[in-house]
């Protein structure tokens, strides 16, 4: 059984944690982040309420996908004027200028779609291409994702 929280009690229970994504499996990464964010990993979990942690990733540009998912996964969306379909594939959004869009991404269509709740929990993600990032104050508990599970890491 839950216990009944109030919004600012949901608020001071919240945590920042910090992820390497460097030779991490995408789906996998983004699978726990969004359990993180939406906060199931508390015995207070509420769906309701907004209780998840602050996640930042750090290394975003050097995240693996398996297979041939590189090369053969592409990204559609349309910019509204008349043939404006627009794709690209997860290769070329890794070496462009915004490498932590895939993540973004990747977390996003794993929460729940089109509430309120959600975009609110997407903004506790914090994603950073390379190793710096400016959360040091919030001293974020570093969780090795790659050492839980020997799936987690794959090698180039």
């Amino acid at each position: 059984m839950t216990p009944n929280l109030t919004v600012a009690e949901a608020q001071k229970s919240k945590s920042w944690i910090l992820v390497d994504a460097e030779g991490v499996v995408l789906g996998r990464l983004a699978s726990f982040i969004a359990l993180r964010l939406k906060g199931k990993h508390k015995p207070s979990f509420s769906p309701h309420l907004d209780i998840g942690d602050f996640v930042v990733v750090v290394n975003a540009e050097k995240v693996r996908l398996t297979g041939r998912k590189m090369d053969q996964k592409v990204f559609h969306w349309h910019t509204g004027h008349p043939g404006g379909i627009k794709e690209i594939s997860a290769k070329n959004t890794l070496s462009s200028q915004h490498p932590e869009r895939l993540i973004v991404r990747a977390v996003e269509r794993m929460l729940k779609k089109d509430s309120p709740l959600a975009r609110r929990q997407l903004t506790h993600l914090k994603v950073y291409a390379g190793t710096d990032h400016p959360h040091a104050a919030q001293n974020p508990k570093t969780i090795d994702f790659a050492a839980l599970n020997p799936k987690n890491k794959r090698s180039a």
